[in-house]
C-alpha cells in the first residue's frame, strides 16, 4: 500500500511511446510474465508473482475468479465505493517476480479484459537502481468491455538506471476490471542509422540559412498560428518615431512561400503578454502605454486587451484588463482559462493584480472574481502549468533581480498559497534566462538556462538547473553548465572565457524530444553570443551545434515551425538599431534521409482519453503533441511536448491521448510521428477539446507523491494593495542620452573603468554614435564640457 496526500488528475500517456514495425512481433518473442494467466496459486490470497496495490478511500475486493479467458482463473479487482484513490493488481515488486529490462530497448504490453468502469488504465512502475521502486507513467485507458477484449500497448524506451519494471490495469471508479492472459515481450533493435544527406559537419550539427527576405517590422512576439503561418507582434517595436507617429504594425509570416503580410496593430503592443485560446485565436494582454521620461516616470502599461483572428487576420478589442501590464505573463489552464501575473501599471509602478481570462465567457473577469494574493511577480514571471493544476514559478523572469526568497515558487491558485521552491542558482542572476517543461510533459521536469542581470550588468551566466515536479518535495538541482561560444566585444567575435555564458536565451523544444537553446548576450542589450546546443533531457547533456550567424540577443525569438525546422527573428542592441534578418535552423535530425509521413488522420476533433487513429507510410518510433509557440523574451511557459503511447497495427497506429487537460492545455497541437532514428514527419494539426469529462471525480489512476510534501516557506494573501514601487529605470536603461530607442546602460560591463574616456570607448565600440543630453542631468558623467553632447572629443579629453 502506499499514501498520497493530494490527489492529481489521471494521465493516460507515456514518457516515449514506442517503436512500430512492420512485424511487431521479435524474431525471439518470448513471454516476460511469470504466472501470466493466475493459474499458480501463491503463499496468501493472492496468485504467485502478483500483489496487491493502490491508495486512498474506497472500498475494493480482490478476487481470484472462474470464467476466465483461458484456463481456469482471472483477476477481478472491484471497487464499490470510492472518494479518492485506486486500486490495482501488479506484478510482485521482487527480482523473482518483476521482469528484468534492458535500458534503451521497448516492450509490448498485452492483456484481456472485461470491465464495468471506463476509469481502468494501464498503470507501470519501474525500478531505479539507486532510487528503489517509483512509479512511471500510464499507458492507455481501458473500453468498457462485457466481453473479453484484449489491449495492447508500447512501452517507453527503458530509462536509464532502470533494471526491472511492474504493470497492472488500475481501477480508480466505482465498477470491477477483470484480467487475464498477460504478456510482455521486447521489441526487436530499431532500424539500422540512416544515411547523412548533408555534409558531415551538418549532419552533426545542422544548418542554418538567413532567408533573403527581410521581415519587415520589428517585431519582438512570435506566435506559430494554427494555420502554420507565423504572427510577428512589433506595435511600435520600442520606436520612439514609430509610437509617436501612431505607427503600430504586425505581420504575418508564411513559410510555405517566404511571403510577409503586414497587419494594421490598434495599440502599441510592445511587451504585451500574448497566448493561443483554445480555438487558436491569440489574445494579446496590455503593452506600452508610454515610453520613459528622463528623471521621470518608466514604461507605463495600458489595461487593453485584443484578440487576433488568424482566419481574418484582424484584431479586436476585448474588455479591458483590471490593471496595466507591461510585460505580464499569461499561462493556460486545464480548462481553457487564462491567468495573468506581473507588469507594470499605467503608472509605471510594478503590478500586484492577477488577472484571470474566462474561456466560457470570453472576457476577463471583474477584481473581486480572481483570487488575489498581492504580490509582485516582476516583468514576464515564467508560470507553468503543473500536472495538477498548480503552477510552478520557475525563476526566469525579465530585468533585474528575482522576487524575494528562494526565487521559484508553486502558486496554488485554489488555496491561494505561495510556497518558496529551493536550489535555483544565482537566482539574482536568472533575469533572461529559458525556462521550458521539458519532454515529455508527463515527466514534470523543469529545464532553466542562464541569465543575467540588467541593473548590476555581470556577464551572463552559462548556470542550468533541473527539477523534477514528480517528487514529494521538488528542488532544483544543478545542471550540466552551457557550452561557450564566441562572443562580439566591439572588435569582432573571439572564444568565450572562463564562466561566460549568455543571457536572453531561446529555448526550443524539438519533435524528436530533444531541447535546442539558441541566441543570448553576454551583457544587457550588448555583446552578442553566437552558440547553441541541443539539450537531451535522458542523459542530461548539452551538444554544441551550429550557431546562427546573426546576433540574437534583446527582443529576439526562435521557435519551431511544423515541418520540424526553427525559426530565429530579431536582436535590438542598445544602439536601438534592429536586425531584420531571419534566420531557419535545419537540425540534424532532417539531414538523415527520407522522413516519414503520416498519410491521414482519422479525425483532427480530440478529446481528453480519446485513441486515434493515424496511418503512416512507414515503421515510426513515437508520436507526440507539440504546442505551437507564442514566445518573447525568452519566455513561453506554455512550451510543451505530449506523448501519444502507441498501439500498433501495420501502418495503423491508435495514440493513446492524456486523459488530464493539465498536462495538454485544450486547443490547437503540432502532431509529429518520429521514426527510429529521430526523424520527424511534417506535423498535422489536431484540435484537442476540453475541459476533461472524466468519470470520476478524482480520477487519479497512479501512485506516487507528486509535489506533495512541500517544505519551503509557504505564504498566503498579503495586505490588499495598490502596486509595488519599481525604479524608473527597470529596464537598465539610463535615459539621459540619446532617444528613447537608445539604451545607454545604467551599469557598465565590470570591466569598463568607472571613467568618462572608458565607458565612451565601450559606447563608441558598440556603435551608438551621436547622444544628446536630455535635461540638465549627466549621472555617468559624459558630458564633461557641458555642451549636451555626451562623449565628444572635450568630453574624453577630461576623462
Amino acid at each position: 500500500m502506499r499514501s498520497r496526500r493530494r490527489p492529481a488528475l489521471l494521465g493516460v500517456t507515456a514518457l516515449t511511446a514506442g517503436l512500430l514495425l512492420a512485424s511487431p512481433q521479435p524474431a525471439s518473442a518470448a513471454n516476460l510474465i511469470k504466472n501470466p494467466g493466475f493459474e499458480t496459486a501463491g503463499s496468501g490470497d493472492m496468485p504467485y508473482c502478483w500483489e496487491k496495490s493502490g491508495w486512498g478511500d474506497n472500498d475494493f475486493t480482490f478476487t481470484t475468479t472462474s470464467g476466465a479467458h483461458s484456463g481456469s482463473k482471472a483477476m477481478k479487482v472491484e471497487l464499490t465505493r470510492r472518494v479518492s484513490g485506486d486500486r490495482k493488481a501488479l506484478i510482485t515488486e521482487s527480482a523473482e517476480c518483476a521482469p528484468g529490462v534492458t535500458v534503451g530497448k521497448q516492450y509490448d504490453l498485452s492483456l484481456w479484459y472485461k470491465t464495468t468502469t471506463p476509469d481502468a488504465a494501464i498503470t507501470l512502475f519501474r525500478h531505479d537502481t539507486t532510487a528503489g521502486w517509483q512509479y512511471w507513467t500510464d499507458l492507455k485507458t481501458l473500453d468498457m468491455a462485457g466481453s473479453w477484449t484484449q489491449a495492447s500497448v508500447r512501452t517507453p524506451e527503458v530509462p536509464t538506471g532502470t533494471d526491472r519494471i511492474t504493470w497492472g490495469v488500475s481501477v480508480y471508479g466505482t465498477g470491477s476490471a477483470t484480467t487475464d492472459d498477460y504478456t510482455m515481450e521486447q521489441v526487436a533493435d530499431p532500424l539500422p542509422p540512416a544515411q547523412c544527406t548533408g555534409t558531415a559537419d551538418e549532419c552533426a550539427n545542422g544548418r542554418w540559412d538567413v532567408l533573403p527576405t527581410q521581415n519587415p517590422v520589428r517585431s519582438m512576439h512570435s506566435v506559430v498560428l494554427n494555420n502554420g503561418k507565423v504572427l510577428l507582434i512589433a506595435g511600435s517595436g520600442n520606436s520612439e518615431e514609430n509610437f509617436n507617429a501612431g505607427t503600430f504594425t504586425s505581420a504575418v509570416y508564411n513559410p510555405a512561400d517566404g511571403s510577409y503580410k503586414v497587419i494594421p496593430t490598434p495599440k502599441d503592443m510592445f511587451c504585451a503578454g500574448h497566448i493561443q485560446l483554445q480555438d487558436g485565436r491569440v489574445l494579446v494582454m496590455s503593452g506600452n502605454k508610454a515610453f520613459p521620461v528622463a528623471g521621470g516616470h518608466g514604461y507605463e502599461g495600458y489595461k487593453d486587451s485584443y484578440i487576433f483572428d488568424p482566419k481574418t487576420e484582424t484584431y479586436s478589442k476585448t474588455n479591458d484588463l483590471n490593471d496595466g501590464h507591461w510585460y505580464p505573463s499569461a499561462t493556460e489552464l486545464g480548462n481553457g482559462d487564462v491567468i495573468s501575473f506581473g507588469g507594470l501599471r499605467e503608472d509605471s509602478t510594478g503590478s500586484v493584480t492577477a488577472e484571470y481570462w474566462s474561456d466560457a465567457q470570453q472576457k476577463w473577469l471583474a477584481l473581486w472574481q480572481v483570487n488575489q494574493t498581492w504580490s509582485y511577480w516582476g516583468l514576464y514571471p515564467s508560470m507553468i502549468l503543473m500536472q495538477d493544476g498548480r503552477l510552478f514559478y520557475s525563476g526566469s523572469h525579465v530585468f533585474g533581480n528575482n522576487i524575494p526568497g528562494t526565487g521559484s515558487a508553486v502558486y496554488d491558485y485554489n488555496a491561494n498559497t505561495i510556497t518558496q521552491i529551493p536550489g535555483l542558482q544565482n537566482k539574482d542572476q536568472r533575469d533572461q534566462s529559458a525556462s521550458v517543461l521539458l519532454p515529455p510533459a508527463q515527466n514534470q521536469k523543469v529545464l532553466t538556462i542562464g541569465g543575467g542581470n540588467i541593473d548590476s550588468n555581470p556577464e551572463g551566466n552559462r548556470l542550468t538547473d533541473v527539477i523534477d515536479l514528480k517528487q514529494p518535495n521538488p528542488a532544483y538541482v544543478a545542471g550540466p553548465p552551457i557550452p561557450q561560444g564566441t562572443v562580439d566585444l566591439g572588435n569582432g567575435k573571439v572564444p568565450e572565457t572562463g564562466n561566460q555564458g549568455k543571457m536572453y536565451v531561446s529555448a526550443v523544444l524539438l519533435p524528436d524530444g530533444k531541447v535546442l537553446e539558441t541566441g543570448g548576450g553576454l551583457h544587457n542589450r550588448a555583446n552578442p553570443v553566437f552558440e547553441a546546443s541541443i539539450y537531451d533531457p535522458d542523459s542530461n547533456t548539452f551538444d554544441p551545434v551550429a550557431a546562427d550567424p546573426e546576433a540574437r540577443g534583446y527582443h529576439s525569438s526562435a521557435f519551431l515551425l511544423p515541418d520540424g525546422r526553427v525559426m530565429a527573428t530579431g536582436d535590438n542592441p542598445g544602439n536601438g538599431t534592429w536586425n531584420h534578418n531571419v534566420s531557419i535552423y535545419t537540425p540534424p535530425y532532417l539531414l538523415k534521409g527520407t522522413r516519414p509521413s503520416i498519410t491521414s488522420v482519422i479525425d483532427t476533433e480530440w478529446n481528453y482519453g480519446d485513441t486515434q487513429r493515424i496511418t503512416v507510410d512507414r515503421p515510426i518510433a513515437k508520436a507526440e503533441l507539440i504546442r505551437p509557440a507564442a514566445v518573447t523574451h525568452s519566455s513561453d511557459p506554455n512550451q510543451r511536448f505530449v506523448d501519444l503511447p502507441l498501439s500498433v497495427n501495420g501502418n495503423n497506429v491508435d495514440l493513446n491521448v492524456t486523459s488530464n487537460p493539465n498536462l495538454a492545455p485544450p486547443g490547437w497541437y503540432m502532431l509529429f510521428a518520429v521514426d527510429a532514428n529521430g526523424v520527424p514527419s511534417v506535423a498535422k494539426w489536431v484540435h484537442l477539446q476540453g475541459p476533461a469529462a472524466l468519470s470520476a471525480t478524482d480520477a487519479s489512476a497512479h501512485v506516487h507523491s507528486f509535489a506533495d510534501d512541500l517544505s519551503g516557506k509557504v505564504a498566503g494573501p498579503g495586505k490588499k494593495r495598490t502596486s509595488q514601487k519599481v525604479s524608473p529605470t527597470v529596464s537598465g536603461c539610463d535615459r539621459h542620452y540619446g532617444s528613447i530607442n537608445v539604451c545607454v546602460p545604467t551599469a557598465f560591463p565590470k570591466e569598463v573603468k568607472a571613467t568618462t574616456s572608458a565607458r565612451c570607448t565601450w559606447l563608441k565600440k558598440n556603435d551608438y554614435g551621436r547622444l544628446k543630453v536630455n535635461g540638465k542631468d549627466d549621472p555617468l558623467g559624459l558630458d564633461r564640457n557641458k555642451d549636451g553632447i555626451a562623449c565628444g572629443k572635450a568630453d574624453v579629453r577630461k576623462g
